[in-house]
């Protein structure tokens, strides 16, 4: 993969990506506030600068690994930390802190998809950039917000359904989560997080293209 390695398009990537991790753990630590949760904040972890929430392996040797073997570029940063007994409603806080950050990528991809039809309205010799920068904004985030709807915990998905377990079937659930990263790399390692993934992932592209189809026709 290396010989075919692209520098354009390798950097084309590189912003989509790290703004939708960004952004991602940012809405974490901006709803986590709303809900009384200042930990993020005092950390300096509510920002929308990528320096903050850069993770070595998640951001950097990951996503770079990922693109020199398969040609996608995909990653992760540090999770925002949140204190749940700092919310003022505990469980309607840690539910709203885990959707956050899919909702958030949700958004990412239908706002690339606008800059993608906006596309001919720039100068001819950044179209095509533009368009391979917004193609990558659309994948990434759909491809981030389907994995972390997954309820599979660490993830936020987990999280989520989580909020809305009894008691006793929280605290047997809650179990799963230090075994979660295993799971997950289990289940890329044997095909079956992409044949998971991969109907959501088709439902949700298709929501783009008919968006997109009901303003440029």
């Amino acid at each position: 993969m290396l010989q075919n390695f692209d520098l354009g398009t390798f950097l084309l990537a590189v912003s989509p990506v790290l703004l939708a991790i960004t952004v991602h753990e940012a809405s974490h630590g901006y709803m986590a506030r709303h809900y009384g949760d200042r930990t993020a904040e005092q950390l300096g972890r509510l920002t929308l600068n990528p320096l903050a929430h850069i993770d070595p392996i998640g951001t950097i040797l990951v996503p770079s690994v990922m693109f020199f073997t398969t040609g996608f570029l995909f990653g992760w940063a540090k999770p925002v930390p949140v204190v749940t007994r700092n919310f003022r409603d505990a469980r309607m806080g840690m539910r709203m802190v885990a959707i956050a950050g899919p909702l958030s990528n949700l958004a990412m991809m239908f706002g690339w998809a606008v800059l993608m039809m906006l596309s001919p309205m720039v100068p001819e010799s950044f179209q095509y950039p533009l368009q391979m920068m917004s193609r990558f904004g659309i994948t990434i985030n759909a491809v981030l917000f389907v994995l972390n709807m997954l309820p599979i915990l660490p993830l936020d998905g987990g999280r989520f359904l989580d909020t809305f377990l009894p008691p006793k079937a929280s605290m047997q659930f809650q179990k799963i989560e230090p075994y979660g990263t295993w799971i997950l790399v289990g289940l890329m390692f044997t095909g079956l997080l992409g044949v998971i993934m991969n109907p959501f992932l088709t439902i949700i592209l298709g929501m783009v293209q008919s968006f997109m189809r009901l303003f440029i026709g």
